[in-house]
């Protein structure tokens, strides 16, 4: 090969290490502005409720899937 495509290939390859470098730290900010936004909310005072209203509307929502999978017709979320 060309020493001329060699340095092309480097030069790309080291772009490519920067770019997965900054996803990397980026992921690694949103994970942690994730869990800090996590624990925030678990410090407001209708936590407790707001969790349980959420699990009741899973189940909800699973029941309604198994119903719609029993009569065949399975309805699309649009929400």
């Amino acid at each position: 090969m060309k020493e001329s495509t060699l340095l092309e290939m480097k030069n790309k390859i080291e772009a490519q290490n920067r770019v997965m470098q900054a996803l990397i730290n980026e992921i690694t900010h949103l994970r942690e502005l994730s869990i800090g936004t996590l624990e925030t909310i678990k410090l407001m005072p209708d936590y407790e409720d707001a969790i349980e209203t959420l699990k009741k509307q899973m189940e909800d929502n699973i029941k309604e899937k198994e119903k719609a999978k029993q009569n065949g017709a399975i309805k699309q979320d649009t929400k």
